[in-house]
């Protein structure tokens, strides 16, 4: 493979994925992806932006001999106003969690194929709350429309085993999924 650009939602979410990963090829160049325009508000976006930062200071912790720490990337600025306007659209569920899902994996899979990576994945495959028919749906949809390779594992079985790192290494752990939608019953 040609290298992995993998779409972080939030730390928490990214620490099982990520030691998986470095672990089944420590020398295979990962690039962690920070896009999530659904989050809001601002000051939230910030707070998960800011623990997977941490969390990146904590993997040679975490994954015995690391050679080297994956890069990451935050520069796709807070820009809710696409999310926003498609969520008013279908704004029940699962019409605004598969829009989520698609922006954000066509996002990712656009950016590995212009950086030249192999392949994507996205840490929305953990989560045991997110819709995991549509994350996997939505990759592959991405995957063939850039011309890239989509990672799929089901990183599930790591649910707790990730949780329990998370907490241990004090990430901050949010309550909902981000959307303005979620914050509203979560």
């Amino acid at each position: 493979m040609a290298g992995l650009l993998l779409h972080v939602c939030c730390a928490p979410c990214a620490v099982y994925p990520l030691t998986v990963l470095i672990e089944k090829d420590p020398l295979a160049e990962i690039v962690l992806w920070y896009y999530n325009p659904n989050i809001h508000p601002l000051e939230e976006f910030r707070r998960r932006r800011d623990a997977v930062a941490y969390l990146t200071t904590q993997l040679p912790f975490l994954v015995h001999g690391l050679p080297r720490p994956p890069a990451i990337d935050f520069s796709p600025p807070y820009n809710p106003g696409r999310f926003l306007a498609a969520a008013a659209i279908d704004p029940s569920e699962p019409g605004r969690c598969r829009m989520c899902y698609e922006i954000r994996l066509d996002m990712a899979a656009r950016t590995a194929a212009e950086r030249g990576l192999g392949a994507f994945s996205t840490t929305l495959l953990y989560s045991r709350r997110q819709r995991h028919d549509l994350v996997k749906e939505a990759g592959f949809k991405a995957a063939a429309e850039h011309g890239v390779e989509f990672f799929y594992q089901d990183f599930r079985q790591g649910w707790q085993a990730g949780l329990e790192l998370s907490k241990r290494l004090g990430l901050y752990r949010q309550k909902w999924c981000g959307c303005v939608y979620g914050a509203a019953s979560g």
